[in-house]
């Protein structure tokens, strides 16, 4: 859901791409239908494991594994250089359309805090948006 409304609501800022530690391999029905329902699509999301080279070559990784980030990605403790950032999101897998509803409410929130920090660091740095 993160990727799909990052595509959407904050292109300007955000080149998103999503992958996870233990991927399902397909977009779960119920992401496909709370994202429709709230005016998103999940045309070309992907259900991938996150590589090496997508780790490193990322400005800020959104860690919503429930893990602190040390704990979710032990390889790379090192080469982060504070670029993750721990979001505390229920994996709705299994729930009802609710908890999707509200999982997907939480998400849009704070995609939409990350971009307006993103859009007012490219500001202060005077760059046009």
């Amino acid at each position: 859901m993160a990727e799909a409304i990052a595509r959407y609501d904050a292109a300007d800022v955000m080149d998103a791409a999503s992958a996870g530690l233990s991927p399902m391999g397909a977009i779960p029905e119920l992401t496909r239908q709370t994202l429709k329902n709230n005016g998103y699509t999940a045309d070309g999301l992907t259900s991938n494991r996150i590589s090496l080279e997508a780790f490193e070559a990322a400005d800020i990784i959104v860690n919503m594994t429930g893990k602190q980030w040390e704990e979710a990605f032990p390889e790379h403790v090192f080469s982060t250089h504070g670029k993750i950032e721990d979001w505390i999101v229920r994996d709705p897998f299994g729930a009802d359309s609710d908890t999707y509803q509200r999982v997907f409410e939480g998400i849009q929130r704070r995609v939409g805090q990350l971009a307006k920090g993103l859009r007012d660091k490219r500001e202060h740095r005077g760059e046009a948006i």
